[in-house]
């Protein structure tokens, strides 16, 4: 499993709460529909560099580049893009110390 996460900063003139409604809202049904994704979590930050992360699973980087590069794709980054002053992808390796 691949996994990616994504630190977002809202733009200067969105309040927190037009953040989180645009995020958890209108983002998140969008972001369900991406090709491929397996899993989906997003985290809002209380406090810290980014407003929120989220991780999203894929089976491969492969199927996560061919799922952001799909018409679908391009249009869920294209959305973050436009509420966001700040969009950092990082793959990262998950590794479990306690469940």
């Amino acid at each position: 499993m691949f996994k990616v996460m994504i630190g977002l900063v809202r733009r200067e003139d969105m309040t927190p709460e037009q953040f989180r409604h645009w995020w958890l809202e209108e983002h998140a049904p969008l972001a369900r529909t991406l090709p491929d994704v397996r899993r989906i979590r997003f985290n809002l930050v209380l406090d810290g560099p980014f407003d929120g992360i989220a991780e999203l699973w894929f089976d491969s980087e492969e199927a996560m580049q061919a799922s952001y590069g799909s018409d679908t794709g391009k249009a869920v980054a294209a959305d973050s893009m436009a509420h966001v002053s700040s969009r950092v992808r990082m793959p990262v390796e998950e590794i479990i110390i306690h469940q």
